[in-house]
């Protein structure tokens, strides 16, 4: 069995455990998901499976829409409403300030990640330091905000949807935004929406897997890829790509853009895998078969 599950996973459920009953419904140990929801979200988690596991960082790589709910007035150590609150104030804002403080973010930003994470710091997660009641620096890190949407406020709640790039943090989104508008923030709801071109109302929920219809929800790597452009090449090249050799053929490359990545097909119908052209030709990044 190879490809990708496009799973929704349901609150209070680890993305390990996700991993872990697809791991024995298919029977096999590779089995990998494309980007942690923490426990309290729910959403699209898509889980690949055999050969499946080798497309895990394309698909993260892609970017995400979510659904969240920021309570105002409240801070917690963990960002989220699982966690110790440490701070409450009232909130009294109108809803201007709000939006403009919304859409300040819209765009590239510098994004602290939270002590609770599965980031790993001189090889510990950051969350084993939260634990021990250790707070360390965290560098950090460039994300990108593509759009943000309110779709309701009722303070001290306001729900939104965003869409980010990979890398981002929503919890730390939240805390941020209460900081700015000086009373705390704490991510109360998250729902992901999309990963790249797996989305909500195409998912599978959890507890309707089972061993006997898996197959049925298993997405072949090929379609999981179909968010790359399709590039035809003559089979008098394959052996080359499969060896790993630079194309450097001008009648070859002057149909494939630089620094994109192409879904790779011989002949216009065998899929071998993903290829890139840099300044020294083309070749095949990921080998598929």
């Amino acid at each position: 069995m190879n490809g990708v599950i496009n799973v929704y996973k349901p609150t209070n459920v680890t993305s390990f455990e996700v991993v872990r009953k697809i791991m024995k419904i298919c029977n096999t140990k590779k089995v990998g998901h494309t980007g942690t929801l923490d426990p309290l979200a729910s959403g699209v988690l898509p889980i690949c499976v055999g050969r499946g596991t080798k497309i895990v960082d394309f698909i993260m790589s892609d970017q995400k829409v979510y659904n969240a709910q920021l309570k105002l007035g409240v801070e917690t150590d963990t960002y989220d409403r699982e966690g110790m609150i440490i701070s409450e104030k009232d909130v009294n804002i109108d809803e201007k300030t709000i939006l403009d403080v919304f859409n300040s973010f819209i765009g590239d930003i510098e994004q602290e990640p939270p002590m609770y994470s599965a980031l790993k710091i001189n090889g510990k997660r950051l969350y084993e330091l939260a634990r021990q009641g250790l707070v360390v620096e965290r560098a950090k890190r460039k994300v990108s905000i593509y759009d943000i949407n309110i779709t309701r406020i009722s303070l001290p709640y306001i729900d939104f949807n965003v869409t980010c790039s990979k890398g981002t943090y929503i919890r730390s989104l939240c805390y941020d935004i209460g900081k700015i508008l000086n009373v705390g923030g704490t991510m109360w709801n998250l729902e992901r929406l999309q990963s790249g071109i797996f989305k909500a109302e195409d998912s599978i929920l959890l507890d309707k897997i089972n061993n006997n219809n898996v197959q049925d929800y298993v997405i072949s790597i090929e379609d999981a890829l179909k968010n790359y452009d399709k590039l035809c090449i003559s089979s008098r090249y394959e052996r080359l790509l499969l060896n790993g050799v630079k194309l450097n053929n001008e009648y070859v490359l002057n149909k494939i853009e630089f620094d994109k990545l192409y879904r790779v097909y011989i002949d216009g119908i065998k899929f071998i895998g993903l290829g890139m052209r840099d300044d020294k030709g083309f070749k095949i990044t990921k080998l598929l078969v």
